[in-house]
């Protein structure tokens, strides 16, 4: 199915002249794992290179965006990709974390004007994360992927220097 400005929603466009950064959290690396895998596939089929990748983790969704903005000044990508999962537990503390992740990648796209995708699971329990990291499209990192090919490309179009 073609979307305007030419995109597929299978793979948000020709990624082949792009450089993503991905970017994912080390807690519940059983999740983010597989997320980052997705990220890959979904990168693949958009055509962009593995050497094109570039791959770093930190150590929570807390510090997703931190990172976030530092890879997206450093020149070295066209887009971010921040992948984590957050789990809620018996206290507050998911609350803190999944807002100022949220918070704190929007803020890292505004400021740097490059494309930061939020590809953070904040779910309830561990089944919930699991069902949105499968080996198919169904995989969150998958979709974040694709929208990161898709936000460089239309900045590009748009003239911005994505």
């Amino acid at each position: 199915m073609t979307r305007a400005g030419g995109t597929t929603r299978d793979t948000g466009g020709d990624g082949s002249s792009l450089r993503i950064g991905v970017l994912a959290a080390r807690f519940n690396d059983h999740v983010t794992g597989r997320l980052v895998d997705g990220a890959r596939r979904g990168l693949a089929r958009s055509g962009v290179s593995e050497s094109h990748v570039l791959v770093e983790w930190v150590p929570g969704a807390f510090e997703l965006p931190v990172a976030a903005r530092a890879l997206a000044r450093s020149g070295k990508v066209d887009a971010v990709v921040c992948l984590g999962a957050v789990i809620r537990g018996d206290t507050p503390h998911f609350d803190y974390v999944c807002s100022e992740a949220a918070r704190g990648i929007q803020d890292a796209q505004m400021e740097t004007g490059i494309p930061v995708m939020f590809g953070v699971l904040t779910v309830d329990d561990e089944a919930q994360a699991l069902e949105r990291c499968g080996d198919g499209v169904d995989n969150k990192g998958d979709e974040a992927a694709i929208g990161a090919v898709e936000m460089a490309l239309l900045l590009r179009r748009l003239g911005e220097p994505a």
